[in-house]
């Protein structure tokens, strides 16, 4: 078997080219781990290993892998219709998906609800979506000059040209920045470790009045404010305040602004509500969701928007008409696999099960808070983060070894569970399966990759 292992490494490397990796550090310094099957929390390797998977394969897979109920849903579509263009077609499953996510899409009763719905491919054309309807309504409306985007400084929403305009990860921008768009990042509510909820409110506060004041001076100029609701999941798993997201709602109505809001990675359950939004009760123009939608089973992604949104692009011409399209937009196997994730969703009742899960990982995190090299630790729903810091302090870093992430990656991934780093920041994002033995062996293998890393 370890001859059979090394072998699909070798093919691998003679010709797949990884996402977010830098090739040359495989296999060395970066493990490459072939996997021949999933079962629940845990993924099983070509060499019959298991590991925890703590990170929910890039925060995608929440109900467990190859889930029964979605894997019976999507061979039952498969057999029936595999795809059809979604272009003068159309089918059960795009209708049904379309009317449950309309069902439950955060509402607020004084606007009028998240009404339609645009399917695309993945996060990061989600958001292309969103952008390009934000705009494209103002040039139907006789005002192309508002083609500047505001965004939150700290985020990410995907890697395609329009979705790095609004990201502020240098990482992922820096190189492309020459081709992009306009974009202006405004202050994103500073986070201290340990922060009592009126530090967290001023700070909120702060950060809303800077935004406030943009838009009272440049509003003319803006089409629309896109952010990650309550956490910036890339940014390093950065938490803030409702508060923030209630006064930006605000805002953005007060200067005609289109609010958008990126639940791809916050959306089903992930932060405790079924979306970010509820926790602060508000109701964006415009939502695109993606990731957890399938379960993880599949790439699909939604935009939602309201009826005035959609209204501004009937007309006879068609250049005003929205003439975005992806070849396999709104896939009935696709389809049918959301709405099997979502039937999960009532069947098993998981944001009540996720509300008990939360408090266990809160609890195990805790013990971890006495490491000397914790700088902080911070949650949000089923995500838990850790701040590695020399010495525990917060506002420094391992400015002489940058690799203590990787590092802590490796000695995880030696004892069976997943742990990929955002820096020097670890988490906790599992399925929503995981169970209290997972748990207890996720919070010592934690415990000891940060003090191999940190030696």
């Amino acid at each position: 078997m370890i001859a059979e292992q090394g072998d699909w490494v070798a093919r691998d490397l003679a010709h797949v080219w990884h996402p977010c990796t830098q090739m040359r550090e495989h296999p060395d310094t970066l493990p490459l781990i072939p996997i021949a099957r999933g079962e629940g929390a845990w993924l099983v390797g070509t060499d019959g290993r298991r590991y925890l998977d703590a990170v929910s394969s890039w925060w995608t897979n929440i109900h467990g892998h190859a889930h029964p109920h979605i894997a019976a849903a999507i061979g039952k579509q498969a057999a029936q219709l595999e795809h059809v263009m979604l272009a003068g077609f159309t089918h059960a499953p795009a209708i049904e998906l379309a009317e449950r996510l309309v069902a439950i899409a955060p509402k607020m009763a004084d606007r009028a609800p998240l009404n339609r719905v645009f399917y695309a491919d993945n996060g990061s054309s989600a958001v292309e979506v969103a952008l390009k309807l934000a705009y494209h309504w103002f040039v139907n409306r006789g005002a192309p000059e508002r083609n500047v985007f505001v965004a939150l400084e700290n985020g990410y929403h995907g890697e395609t040209l329009g979705a790095l305009a609004v990201g502020d990860i240098p990482l992922y921008r820096k190189t492309y920045a020459p081709l992009l768009a306009k974009a202006h990042f405004t202050p994103v509510p500073a986070r201290t470790p340990f922060a009592t909820t009126d530090e967290q409110l001023t700070a909120a506060d702060a950060a809303a009045d800077a935004l406030d004041d943009y838009l009272a001076q440049h509003g003319s100029e803006v089409c629309a404010v896109i952010v990650e609701p309550l956490l910036q999941c890339a940014g390093g798993m950065h938490t803030y305040h409702p508060r923030w997201l209630q006064r930006a709602r605000a805002a953005c109505d007060r200067h005609g602004v289109f609010l958008i809001l990126d639940e791809i990675a916050t959306g089903f359950g992930r932060t405790g509500t079924l979306f970010a939004a509820e926790q602060a009760g508000i109701q964006p123009d415009l939502m695109c969701v993606s990731k957890g939608l399938t379960g993880g089973s599949l790439p699909l992604a939604a935009v939602l928007a309201t009826d005035a949104i959609f209204e501004a692009f009937l007309d006879d011409s068609r250049e005003r008409a929205f003439l975005h399209s992806h070849s396999y937009t709104g896939n009935p196997v696709v389809c049918a696999a959301a709405l099997a994730s979502l039937e999960l969703f009532e069947r098993d009742e998981v944001i009540h099960r996720n509300l008990q899960r939360a408090v266990s990982m809160r609890e195990r995190a805790a013990s971890l808070r006495e490491l000397p090299h914790v700088a902080d630790i911070r949650q949000c729903g089923m995500v838990v983060a850790f701040d590695l810091r020399p010495d525990g302090d917060w506002q420094s870093s391992f400015a002489a070894d940058r690799r203590v992430g990787l590092r802590a990656y490796r000695s995880a991934l030696a004892q069976g569970v997943v742990l990929r780093p955002l820096g020097d920041v670890l988490y906790w994002m599992p399925p929503y399966c995981v169970d209290d033995d997972a748990l207890d062996l996720l919070t010592d293998v934690t415990a000891r990759a940060i003090r191999e890393a940190t030696a």
